[in-house]
């Protein structure tokens, strides 16, 4: 199911999954004729309340799972901040990394009234760790710059963190012009959420949903 603005993966009676595209909130827009959002459109297309249970930047696309009705935002709000909310995301980031396999793992710094992330030495007031696990699918020059396809798998969810870590080493993901790249990318910056699973723990069983990207940067990739 879809409309112009979502497409809708799976709907169940305690929640949904859909695809976000880039320059959506996640979340409740306060003025929804100014702003898109996915609550709004999955309200619309579904006639039922809904709630978000994790974020996706607005910058970034990909899949998502909304909780339907409170039941449902209870058990998976537990399942979140219990950590047990798997996620696996795609970037295209400028250059080449020279290890192809690997774990990052840093000290991050939310800086509020910049909405920015920043790497620092040590932990102190406001710093939290920042783990992620990579590896690099395919590399590819376009328009003469060298460009990386890289698969990402969070261990902790911390505020852009996937655009910070790889940023901080030199690879910005293409299209974030708030973390150094210099890439022109109109379709929002190039970071999909591929894959999400989870413990179902209406129907007991483990569960996932998936995506792939469409157009962009991506469609350089594809075989």
């Amino acid at each position: 199911m879809e409309n112009e603005n979502i497409k809708i993966l799976k709907t169940e009676k305690e929640y949904v999954c859909a695809v976000k595209k880039a320059g959506m909130l996640c979340e409740r827009a306060k003025d929804e004729k100014k702003t898109k959002s996915m609550v709004n459109e999955l309200e619309k297309a579904l006639g039922k309340e809904v709630f978000p249970v994790h974020r996706l930047d607005r910058e970034t696309s990909g899949v998502m799972i909304y909780a339907a009705g409170k039941k449902g935002a209870a058990s998976l709000g537990k399942i979140v901040s219990d950590g047990k909310l798997s996620k696996t995301y795609l970037a295209v980031v400028e250059g080449i990394l020279p290890e192809k396999s690997g774990k990052m793992e840093d000290f991050l710094f939310k800086d509020s009234s910049k909405n920015k992330s920043f790497v620092v030495k040590k932990e102190r007031k406001g710093v939290k760790k920042a783990i992620l696990e990579y590896e690099v699918s395919d590399e590819k020059e376009i328009e003469n710059k060298p460009f990386s396809l890289v698969k990402i798998k969070l261990l902790t969810g911390r505020t852009h963190q996937i655009r910070v870590q790889f940023s901080s080493r030199g690879y910005p993901v293409a299209g974030d012009s708030k973390y150094g790249s210099k890439t022109e990318y109109p379709q929002g910056i190039a970071l999909f959420s591929q894959k999400i699973e989870f413990f179902d723990p209406f129907s007991k069983k483990e569960v996932s949903f998936e995506a792939l990207p469409e157009g962009g940067l991506f469609a350089s990739f594809e075989k």
